[in-house]
């Protein structure tokens, strides 16, 4: 599927669930001088997130631009960019893990009003529990996941990942759903509960997996696993339940108002949804075939210097349609950057 469509059907399917579509936030964040850039779909909606009414309701669905500066130096895998587009979806205080484990997983599995993916292809995450903050393992989230899993007759065992201190050793174990530690399926600003101030919202989240059944490499670890860095796994979206707060005495209570904040990348999913683990040929397809006809080289032969050429291009575009010029400072050096990437980029191809 293109971009285009996933984009839409992703828009219809919420909308036909009583989500309002709002339209995607610029690149450079409006009222927030912390930050250069947006870089990701909730980022905008912080302040209803955090309490504050939206003017649409208290179900939003949007297509966020998003740009990431931080993974300039990734481009060149077959999944890192700096920019993407974000899909979202949010409950503000209404509708929360019995809705959206299920909505997401019919978004990806129906061929009609979704992406129609192979179900056995899916696997999913799920927040383990922090003993030391008194923060209880996410069971309300394995459980919905092994209940839709084995509707389908798909096997929906559960496995306890580990933590990064071991080096999540544990491996598959013919899982299906996987509990990781705070650094992998929770939530907050400031990241795992430690770091959290008193009265910051948090919550554990839970992630979906495609996996290409491409064979281990076991250069990055002796197990494989969901979270694995060895390119079989490829997460598409994340489902986060904002539904903590941090006390005074360090100790955690629930939120009087419980918010789903939703995030799938539609490169991803696109990418998937051909079985393709390879970002580029789908999410930069006309960009590519641009650059094979112009410079007479094939992608096959210069993998790298093709994914960052497309990627830089796409991305100064967007920022430079949201009102950033090349400069020496702020957004605009990141523009500069960019594009001085992709020429050199382009010298290597040329020169080789």
């Amino acid at each position: 599927m293109t971009l285009a469509e996933v984009r839409s059907k992703y828009l219809e399917f919420f909308k036909a669930r009583g989500h309002t579509i709002i339209p995607s936030a610029p690149l450079v964040p409006e009222n927030d001088p912390t930050t250069l850039f947006t870089g990701s779909g909730m980022q905008p909606l912080v302040p209803y997130l955090l309490g504050q009414p939206h003017p649409s309701g208290s179900r939003l669905v949007d297509s966020q631009k998003a740009f990431r500066s931080g993974d300039i130096e990734e481009v060149g895998d077959n999944r890192h960019t700096t920019f993407f587009e974000m899909l979202g979806n949010w409950s503000l205080g209404d509708y929360f893990k019995q809705e959206q484990l299920p909505w997401f997983f019919e978004f990806l599995t129906n061929k009609e009003s979704g992406v129609g993916l192979d179900p056995r292809r899916l696997f999913v995450t799920a927040f383990i529990g922090d003993e030391r903050n008194n923060v209880p393992r996410d069971t309300e989230a394995a459980e919905i996941w092994q209940r839709l899993f084995a509707e389908l007759g798909i096997g929906n065992k559960v496995v306890d990942i580990g933590s990064e201190e071991n080096g999540y050793v544990v491996g598959m174990q013919g899982g299906r759903i996987f509990y990781y530690d705070a650094k992998k399926n929770w939530w907050s600003r400031a990241g795992v509960p430690e770091n959290m101030p008193v009265g910051a919202p948090g919550g554990p989240d839970s992630e979906v997996f495609y996996d290409f059944g491409t064979e281990h490499d076991p250069k990055w670890g002796a197990e494989c696993h969901p979270n694995c860095d060895c390119g079989r796994f490829l997460e598409i979206g994340n489902s986060v339940f904002m539904q903590y707060i941090k006390n005074a005495d360090g100790t955690f209570s629930l939120l009087p108002k419980q918010n789903v904040d939703f995030g799938g990348g539609l490169e991803r999913i696109a990418a998937v949804s051909e079985n393709s683990s390879d970002v580029f040929t789908v999410a930069h397809r006309s960009i590519i075939a641009q650059l094979k006809q112009s410079t007479g080289k094939e992608y096959a032969d210069n993998i790298r210097a093709f994914r960052i050429i497309a990627d830089h291009v796409k991305a100064a575009v967007f920022l430079i349609s949201d009102g950033v010029r090349p400069d020496n400072k702020d957004q605009g050096y990141f523009v500069r950057r960019l594009l001085r990437r992709a020429i050199r980029a382009l010298q290597r191809i040329e020169g080789a």
